[in-house]
């Protein structure tokens, strides 16, 4: 039951995946988090070395989406500048936002990367499609409102479960 919260990797910040890897294993989009994945969730623009990891996702062929449980407001501000198309609203961990990405960049589940900082939205919405997850350590947990302090919650008594299964090891990070 809790395997569909295990992410197929884990890694410290975006920073930390091997997107040339990934490319020649066929993925082709990238759907990204926002809030605590690539920028704090108060940091309401990017910053350059993300702006370059922006640039290097494209120059290694992804396409990329932000998907993000948070308002057009927040998300507009910071993909508008940046000329990152954008799932505001999203309502993770729903089926809709993901497929409405996919659909966006023109591709099938077999193509697709999710990155983000919550098992409970990002890992379980994009495997439950099939899609090949990827955790990050959330950049700012001082900053998250109330909604992510309670899925933090839950993540803690999931993560729990994956390590009595002998699922969760803190040591297989970063493979």
């Amino acid at each position: 039951m809790f395997e569909k919260f295990m992410p197929k990797l884990r890694v410290d910040t975006v920073f930390d995946i091997d997107l040339e890897d990934l490319y020649t294993k066929g993925y082709r989009g990238i759907i990204t988090d926002l809030d605590n994945t690539l920028v704090g969730a108060k940091d309401p623009l990017s910053n350059p070395k993300l702006v370059a990891w922006f640039e290097y996702v494209k120059k290694c062929g992804f396409q990329l989406v932000i998907v993000s449980n948070n308002n057009m407001n927040r998300v507009s501000k910071f993909a508008t500048p940046l000329n990152i198309e954008f799932v505001h609203q999203a309502r993770k961990p729903s089926n809709a936002p993901f497929r409405r990405a996919m659909n966006m960049m023109n591709l099938q589940p077999q193509e697709m990367i999710v990155i983000g900082d919550q098992l409970m939205t990002d890992v379980l919405g994009g495997n439950r499609l099939g899609l090949f997850t990827v955790l990050v350590l959330p950049i700012s947990v001082g900053d998250e409102g109330i909604g992510t302090r309670f899925n933090r919650r839950l993540e803690r008594f999931v993560k729990g479960r994956l390590n009595k299964a002998g699922l969760w090891l803190e040591e297989e990070k970063n493979k």
